[in-house]
């Protein structure tokens, strides 16, 4: 158990304010584990490193989040715990806080400080990189302005690469009809059980939770959205440059490819088993597995080599993952919440188009002059800028309209955004908002992202991105008393860009690029 120099202010503040005080001590709570002390600064209460599962290392080590073995005395949530194994890289724009390792199933929570008789709302992270990269001790995740906004903020670690999502016969032998292959979803399932459990020890009300996420975990949000296991975990979601149509890795299959589709992941893992030497479909084979050492499963995997032929990804378990979020959105099995959904102005694709021409292939041939209007109207012939917009808009923007659309047309509130707003010290560099640019004006952490070369203008943009998002969450409506109207998605196309000048309310400037994505999707799936 660990113990910190807190220990002492954290039990005065429990001494002193649990006698009057309506909700929990500023500085501890008793959760389900045991007794918890954080750190109170600024007016602000922060708990960090709270195990929620059993560590899943040894014989644990590809199975789902266990119970956690309840401790005695208070243990000190003063320090991030260790972000799940994987092999970080040097360019990430959320560079990770501690090292990493398979023993980290930990979550985090800021409250305000002072006690409320109201319940609060609830947040809940899940960051991205790729299901292969990321962790909650990131600067620019820190909840403290969720928190002096009125929110209970929750951030948790889930389990990533072949830790998180790996199938292998030998494993479906050792658990038939039990729960395979998506560890890192069963981790977010557990931490959302977690806070359904115990968030009211800190303030927070159970029945007014939105999670949220970004790339892969807005690819994640996506998945509990559509997840029979996660039924009434959550009221409201917010997706950022998460797709919706696809999964991240498409109509992959714990077991038996579709027909046309990519291998199992079962096969993808006995790749990987023959390639650090074990062989074999039995028990034998899965205990030579959980015995390699925690950097020969990571095996050089990140954001730089996750298309690894032996690395599977999430994949379509039949329990978790049912099938493509596109197809559960159009049925009407997902769950009917309010949603904020949206993509940035230079979001991430891939491609690999050689010419112009290849690049807009997708479009089909009667289309190409209306595709090259749209994405090269100086008639550039810019193979690189032409393949780059066509793959984000396939990727994130298009979707991110077809969530908006299509659950709307169900009867869920459904906001959409556009982010385009670039830091005053990046405007020559960046043409637009990259990936993941948005979050620390979500977060309202620009100053830990932009240090020196912070402006006034990027702080309160900061600022009013951070107020939408909290209102959200307190009441279903991003929108708030001075801030400029963000109306519903409608069939007008109308969205809220983040932009330069402000946050305004318009028709989607995009609407060209997006018709015409829109188009090659419905015909792809003919």
């Amino acid at each position: 158990m660990r113990t910190g120099i807190c220990a002492l202010a954290a039990l005065a503040a429990l001494a002193a304010g649990s006698a009057h005080a309506a909700g929990p001590a500023a500085g501890q709570a008793r959760i389900d584990g045991g007794r918890v002390a954080g750190a109170v600064e600024d007016g602000v209460a922060a708990f960090k490193g709270i195990p929620f599962a059993a560590p899943p290392t040894g014989d644990l080590r590809w199975r789902p989040p266990g119970p956690v073995k309840p401790w005695t005395g208070v243990l000190q949530a003063t320090q991030y715990g260790h972000d799940c194994m994987q092999k970080p890289f040097p360019s990430d724009a959320a560079p990770l806080g501690t090292e990493p390792s398979e023993d980290c199933l930990v979550l985090n929570v800021w409250r305000p400080a002072a006690a409320s008789k109201a319940k609060r709302p609830v947040m809940v992270w899940i960051y991205g990189g790729g299901f292969v990269n990321g962790g909650s001790s990131p600067a620019v995740y820190d909840g403290s302005a969720f928190a002096r906004n009125g929110v209970v903020f929750v951030s948790f670690n889930y389990r990533l690469g072949r830790f998180g999502f790996f199938g292998h016969p030998a494993l479906t032998r050792e658990s038939p009809g039990g729960q395979l292959g998506n560890y890192g979803f069963m981790d977010q399932i557990a931490a959302l059980k977690w806070v359904r459990r115990n968030i009211a020890a800190f303030g927070g009300d159970p029945d007014n939770v939105t999670v949220f996420g970004e790339s892969a975990g807005g690819f994640s949000v996506h998945t509990l959205m559509t997840s029979p296991e996660a039924k009434g975990l959550f009221k409201k979601a917010v997706v950022e440059s998460g797709g919706g149509r696809e999964n991240i890795t498409p109509n992959r299959r714990l077991s038996g490819s579709a027909p046309g589709g990519p291998p199992s992941a079962e096969t993808v893992g006995l790749a990987f088993a023959k390639g650090v030497g074990i062989a074999g479909e039995d028990a034998a084979a899965l205990a030579a597995l959980r015995a390699l050492p925690a950097d020969k499963v990571v095996d050089g995997l990140n954001l730089m080599t996750m298309f690894s032929p032996t690395y599977a990804g999430p994949m379509i378990d039949g329990r978790i993952v049912v099938d493509e979020p596109a197809t559960l959105y159009r049925a009407g099995k997902f769950a009917k919440v309010p949603i904020i959904v949206g993509a940035n102005s230079m979001d991430i694709g891939f491609s690999q188009a050689k010419t112009v021409d290849e690049a807009l292939a997708p479009f089909g041939a009667g289309r190409q002059a209306e595709a090259r209007a749209a994405y090269d109207p100086a008639g550039s012939g810019d193979v690189a800028a032409v393949g780059f917009k066509v793959a984000a808009d396939r990727m994130m923007v298009e979707p991110a309209r077809f969530v908006a659309k299509t659950l709307s047309a169900q009867g869920a509130p459904a906001y959409e955004y556009r982010f385009s707003y670039v830091a005053e010290s990046m405007r020559k560099e960046w043409p637009g908002a990259p990936h993941a640019s948005e979050i620390p004006f979500v977060f309202d952490t620009v100053k830990a992202r932009y240090g020196k070369d912070l402006t006034a203008a990027d702080a309160a943009m900061a600022r009013t991105v951070n107020a939408y998002w909290v209102s959200f969450a307190k009441t279903g409506d991003p929108n708030g008393a001075g801030r400029p109207v963000w109306p519903r998605y409608d069939a007008q196309d109308r969205l809220m860009d983040f932009a330069a000048g402000g946050p305004e309310a318009k028709a989607d400037p995009l609407k060209v690029r997006m018709d015409l994505t829109e188009a090659a999707a419905d015909a792809a799936r003919k």
